[in-house]
């Protein structure tokens, strides 16, 4: 102790082990890898073209020439997922989201060719109408306005066996409807897919933070709100009972969406069950971050590092991300 300190009864001083950076490193207790990165990618027909998200500085979406390249440059920095998002012309978009399960489609194709180019990657897929319907909603709407869900699951099923028979490693239902994770995996199962996983978008929450998405995808709803099935951000017992439904249908991961404003619920899932959680770092949570390092108020690299740490601190094992290159190089 030192001689001009007064004398106490201190025996244990936690500043011992924060000493040296090589000592931080020994004790440290939530370990971010590329191993835990999944890296949310987005397609759009066409050749030759890589054309930037406004809302989403850094992120593009591709054809699917170029977007080859960008997930093999993925796997080379040591990413180990990608998740598959369409651009759909409208064009293609109907009441009722038929495209989505077209065996010629865009993501049926972007499937095929992925696991031929990078055979390794895993191909996460998404089922929800949103990107197919003309009304920017993930189900059939009646004629008041009403989504739909029974005859929702029923093309979501169509969707997810096109997307397996494609070659997807896992289909990602994040449409929010009630069963349509039981009715996928008995569908996949009756159809001999039995190796293809679901990562179950089962707390998804009707959140702000979605928006630059929806200006990627161009598929914000053209009426209304989600909130009639997605949940409501106020809730979180909800979230336990979500899970636990898509446990007993299937699910082989469980995913919260968004993550930052969410680390409670991913921190309470994570103690609920023994299944892999994912959360999604989402658009806006990208968003923020881009803008705020743009004008020089933040350091951005260590922000992201200290975010993305934060969401497996809280317990999750996978996290989707838009910054999943930037990060594989910086741990690298």
């Amino acid at each position: 102790m030192n001689k001009t300190t007064p004398a106490t009864e201190l025996i244990y001083r936690p500043r011992r082990l924060r000493r040296t950076p090589t000592l931080r490193r020994m004790v440290q207790e939530t370990h971010l890898t590329a191993n835990d990165l999944i890296y949310p990618v987005f397609v759009m027909e066409g050749e030759g073209q890589k054309v930037e998200i406004g809302s989403m500085p850094g992120c593009y979406r591709y054809t699917l020439d170029l977007l080859l390249k960008e997930i093999a440059d993925a796997a080379a920095l040591g990413v180990n997922a990608v998740a598959l998002f369409p651009v759909i012309s409208p064009a293609k978009k109907d009441d009722t989201g038929s495209e989505s399960y077209n065996e010629s489609g865009l993501v049926q194709q972007t499937v095929k060719a992925i696991k031929k180019a990078v055979p390794d990657i895993v191909v996460i897929t998404d089922v929800a109408l949103d990107p197919f319907t003309t009304h920017g909603h993930d189900g059939v709407v009646d004629d008041n306005g009403v989504i739909l869900n029974d005859p929702t699951v029923e093309i979501l099923v169509k969707m997810a066996l096109s997307q397996a028979a494609a070659g997807a490693d896992m289909v990602a239902p994040s449409d929010m409807m009630d069963g349509r994770v039981g009715a996928i995996r008995q569908a996949l199962d009756a159809a001999g897919y039995f190796d293809v996983g679901i990562l179950a978008y089962s707390a998804k929450y009707a959140s702000a933070y979605y928006g630059p998405f929806r200006d990627a995808l161009d598929s914000a709803p053209k009426f209304g709100d989600k909130k009639t099935y997605q949940m409501d951000a106020a809730n979180a017992r909800e979230a336990l009972k979500e899970v636990a439904l898509d446990i007993a249908e299937g699910a082989d991961i469980v995913m919260v969406k968004p993550a930052l404003a969410y680390l409670d619920i991913i921190c309470q899932v994570k103690a609920a069950t023994n299944l892999p959680v994912a959360a999604y770092n989402v658009s806006g949570e990208y968003a923020m971050i881009k803008a705020a390092a743009q004008q020089g108020w933040i350091d951005e690299k260590k922000v992201i590092l200290e975010t993305l740490t934060s969401m497996k601190r809280a317990g999750a094992d996978l996290i989707l991300t838009y910054f999943a290159k930037e990060v594989a190089l910086m741990l690298r």
